[in-house]
């Protein structure tokens, strides 16, 4: 399984309705992040679970779901998080 497979796999328990994982890595060759193997991904999703809560909160709701993968296989997260009725 590559990386965006488990991290759909991890984002799943947030029951997102739409999720997009972007692998920017290629945009940071050379970069820090890059040499020590950890990529950098765009993350779009959206899920009642965010309803009611501040951008934070989504955040770290987020990173609770891929805390396994945080350490070595992500080095970068750019995180666009939104209940369903703000889009």
């Amino acid at each position: 399984m590559n990386r965006i497979e488990r991290m759909r796999e991890l984002l799943a328990v947030l029951q997102p309705s739409h999720l997009e994982i972007i692998d920017d890595s290629h945009l940071h060759a050379g970069h820090e992040g890059a040499r020590s193997g950890g990529g950098h991904y765009t993350l779009h999703i959206v899920s009642g679970q965010f309803a009611g809560n501040n951008t934070l909160a989504r955040h770290r709701m987020i990173y609770s779901a891929l805390v396994t993968m945080m350490k070595q296989d992500i080095h970068a997260l750019n995180i666009k998080a939104y209940a369903p009725d703000e889009l």
